[in-house]
């Protein structure tokens, strides 16, 4: 969305659409004692991370079920050893999560891009991907779809992984908890990079990532109620909520997942010696 855009909420029959011109709107510093900032009236935010701290933020609102933007560009340089993670997550010991995590590394080797989801506070759902383009150089459009069917992972628009809802065959699927936007640029030289061979360079700090062009199209949950009605999927302004990957979609996801995909859990049979996870089984 354009710089000049003013922030609004539009507000259709079932639907809160949030057009983020001021971040200072959507989202609070949380951590980093000064380290996070937002700047240019709103329309950037930056995260940095030096030997004492990293930063961190989270959004204002919780969400249950969206289609969530956010254009970030990633720490240049050498960035082994920092994470910078970009995720929804919910609260308490059975929480439900959707995960971005940029696994820095040492100049001209490319960062990895780390998702997983979590449900009811189990995780171990693991795809890792290399990028086709230099996330450092400028900024992306990292997105998370959230339908009671499905959650779409998509990179500028290219779909890159989807996690279907196998409830039918007793697998959890995030449904029933809200939750916020949050995000972190942090050290975790003890495994990010290769395994945690590679230490961060702390000559190289402070480390910097920057955000900007938040859109979040979603259900805000607000005082134990959405502010999308039970008949929202029929509305024109709410298309993600039965979003489903067409056959273009279905064929950039197998490019991304053939030319780019480092590591599947489900293909990890070593893991999982007892049998793969049951969702691994459908198409």
């Amino acid at each position: 969305m354009a710089s000049n855009v003013p922030y609004m909420f539009l507000l259709f029959p079932f639907l809160v659409v949030a057009y983020a011109g001021d971040l200072n709107k959507d989202f609070d510093i949380t951590w980093g004692d000064g380290r996070a900032k937002i700047l240019n009236n709103g329309e950037l935010l930056t995260l940095s991370l030096d030997k004492a701290s990293g930063s961190g933020f989270q959004s204002k609102n919780e969400y249950l079920f969206g289609k969530i933007d956010m254009q970030l560009k990633l720490v240049h340089g050498n960035s082994a050893g920092t994470v910078t993670a970009y995720y929804l997550s919910s609260k308490g010991s059975t929480w439900d999560e959707i995960d971005y995590e940029f696994l820095g590394n040492v100049s001209g080797e490319p960062y990895i891009l780390h998702t997983n989801v979590f449900s009811q506070g189990k995780g171990n759902r693991e795809q890792q991907f290399y990028l086709w383009f230099d996330p450092t150089a400028d900024f992306h459009t990292y997105s998370i779809t959230w339908n009671p069917q499905r959650i779409i992972f998509s990179v500028d628009g290219t779909p890159i992984r989807e996690f279907k809802n196998s409830e039918n065959i007793g697998v959890p699927f995030p449904k029933n908890q809200p939750m916020r936007i949050y995000s972190s640029l942090w050290n975790a030289d003890d495994w990010a990079t290769r395994g945690g061979l590679v230490k961060t360079d702390w000559t190289q700090a402070p480390f910097t990532a920057s955000y900007r062009n938040f859109n979040a199209d979603a259900c805000i949950w607000s005082s134990g109620a959405s502010s999308c009605a039970s008949n929202a999927a029929t509305t024109s302004s709410s298309s993600w909520l039965s979003q489903e990957l067409d056959t273009t979609g279905q064929e950039r996801l197998k490019w991304v997942q053939k030319n780019y995909m480092i590591y599947n859990y489900c293909n990890d049979k070593k893991r999982f010696p007892q049998g793969l996870p049951p969702e691994c089984n459908i198409s």
